[in-house]
């Protein structure tokens, strides 16, 4: 069985993905899943996930993301799209999701919330925006390791216009803004420069800075 080092060891920024195989539902799932479980400030989860599937949007997005093949040869374009703002609906709304779901109602949870709802409300909104999209990185790290443990293979792109793929996923009327783009499929056999190449990264003496 291999571990998780051997997972990450595996995957790659695949350039090249094989648009003939598609990834089974379950697995697609379990990524999903995965990123839904994992943290966020506050417990918010202050972003969504898109999952394309429909050729033609993805051909709409493709000009839109530097032309890069993945974008049309995946089988699952993962679109991680943050909230615009910190509403107070949109906080109360999760703060009551965990109070009915826990059963009961906590005094310091409650003065959590009332500080969240003074602080985070009245700040500029897109302050708000960049909070909320750096949680969405969160999720993004969780993906790859998922997939990597699947088997699958993922790319994140920030190379792309988001106001253009706002635009084409109708982002702006639910409130969201669209932050990096994750292809998932599988890794063509030819075409990927990449494909095969000794991963490198910094020694961990390089990389990790101790403090006792």
């Amino acid at each position: 069985m291999s571990t998780i080092i051997d997972d990450l060891n595996w995957r790659y920024a695949t350039k090249k993905m094989d648009p003939t195989k598609k990834v089974d539902q379950e697995k697609i799932d379990q990524i999903l899943e995965a990123i839904r479980l994992t943290a966020t400030s506050s417990g918010l989860q202050p972003y969504q996930m898109l999952v394309v599937t429909n050729d033609e949007i993805k051909k709409q997005i493709h000009p839109h993301a530097w032309s890069q093949d993945p974008i049309v040869d995946c089988s699952h374009l993962i679109v991680f799209a943050a909230w615009d703002n910190y509403t107070a609906d949109r906080i109360n709304n999760m703060f009551d999701l965990v109070n009915d779901e826990r059963g009961f109602k906590s005094e310091g949870w409650e003065n959590y919330r009332q500080m969240l709802l003074t602080n985070y409300v009245s700040r500029d909104k897109e302050i708000n925006y960049q909070h909320a999209a750096r949680q969405a990185y969160i999720g993004l790290g969780t993906a790859l390791i998922a997939a990597a443990q699947l088997k699958v293979d993922c790319t994140p792109m920030e190379g792309f216009d988001p106001v253009k793929v706002d635009e084409i996923l109708g982002l702006e009327e639910k409130g969201l803004r669209s932050v990096v783009l994750l292809p998932v499929g599988y890794r063509a056999q030819e075409g990927d420069w990449l494909n095969g190449l000794k991963k490198v990264r910094r020694s961990t003496e390089d990389f990790v800075i101790e403090v006792k």
